[in-house]
């Protein structure tokens, strides 16, 4: 059986491309927390991160080597308290991720095309 240059390629770049997905639950008692909480998500939506839950912002990366760049960043931006997860999946896994809106299955969000300057 022959597989076509479309497919491979298809199928090798599902296990490329990354997403990275941060999780987070920053205190917002005092004024200085809402602040920290308020810089953090501004700074992660510059670095091209998008909201997918509340506290839960997501980004698509070209290769693993793009996607540690943007773990390094965010880890930068930590802010002084607060929990932060960082987790980093393929294409493949993230697309067999199931999303519910009530009771209706959605579909993941599509992949981004966007241009990455170095």
């Amino acid at each position: 059986m022959e597989i076509s240059n479309d497919k491979l390629n298809t199928r090798l770049n599902a296990y490329r491309i990354m997403w990275v997905l941060v999780f987070f639950d920053l205190p917002m008692e005092t004024k200085k927390e809402r602040r920290n909480y308020a810089l953090f998500r501004k700074n992660i939506l510059k670095d091209g991160f998008s909201m997918f839950q509340f506290s839960i912002y997501l980004r698509h990366c070209t290769s693993r080597e793009s996607a540690d760049t943007h773990v390094r960043r965010v880890k930068l931006m930590l802010p002084p308290k607060g929990h932060v997860g960082i987790l980093v999946v393929t294409d493949k896994q993230f697309g067999q991720m199931e999303i519910f809106s009530g009771l209706s299955c959605v579909k993941p969000p599509e992949t981004v095309q966007q241009l990455e300057l170095f």
